[in-house]
């Protein structure tokens, strides 16, 4: 597993090499992580499978809406799958939401549906930002992804919303502080949080986080 992470964060290291820096932009990204579902509520890692909302899900999508109040965004941006779609749509702006598969979550490969419990007691210490998946993305794969993401949001002017999912948003964050991927490890995100990226003077920094 330690060959693949080396693998991924070259491919990060060479993206960020070959794209241009990160243009002044003065909006902001809001990150906005689905409400929950049966996996989340029980720290199994959801990747590709489609699962719904639980009613507890649907309630904070809601509350999402109301703490959004209706703020204007340039563009709305969503994953496809079903939890974040459905987030989208209860917090009141699935009628201008636009898919992106970019924002799917990191594909576990073999540990789907799997905790992280029961991931360790075949990989004794295994660590997700650390060891990678097996079968799946790796880290460099999750975060070229995040960044074709932020070069969309750049091309806009005006505030992004995002609906998408935990790993996803948290490397996205660290490729938009210009931090290495595996640093997302740091972001704690629940379900049904809100979160902004700006900038603070010249430097890109975090506004509001897992609110």
């Amino acid at each position: 597993m330690g060959g693949g992470i080396q693998a991924g964060l070259d491919l990060w290291h060479r993206l960020r090499l070959e794209r241009a820096p990160l243009r002044e932009y003065r909006s902001m990204l809001w990150l906005i992580r689905h409400g929950e579902t049966a996996w989340s509520l029980s720290g199994a890692h959801t990747g590709r499978t489609d699962l719904p909302l639980t009613a507890a899900g649907e309630e904070s999508a809601r509350a999402i809406g109301r703490e959004l109040a209706g703020h204007h965004f340039a563009l709305v941006l969503t994953s496809p799958m079903q939890r974040a779609v459905r987030t989208c749509e209860l917090a009141g702006y699935g009628d201008q939401a636009q898919v992106d598969p970019n924002l799917m979550e990191w594909d576990y490969g073999e540990y789907e549906g799997k905790t992280t419990a029961q991931i360790q007691a075949v990989h004794p210490g295994w660590f997700l930002f650390r060891d990678g998946v097996e079968g799946g993305e790796t880290i460099g794969q999750v975060a070229a992804r995040a960044l074709d993401v932020i070069d969309r949001a750049q091309r806009v002017d005006g505030d992004v919303a995002m609906f998408a999912h935990g790993h996803i948003l948290r490397i996205l964050t660290a490729c938009w502080l210009g931090l290495p991927p595996e640093d997302g490890k740091m972001f704690v995100l629940g379900t049904g949080a809100i979160s902004t990226l700006g900038h603070e003077h010249e430097a890109h920094a975090i506004m509001r986080w897992n609110a």
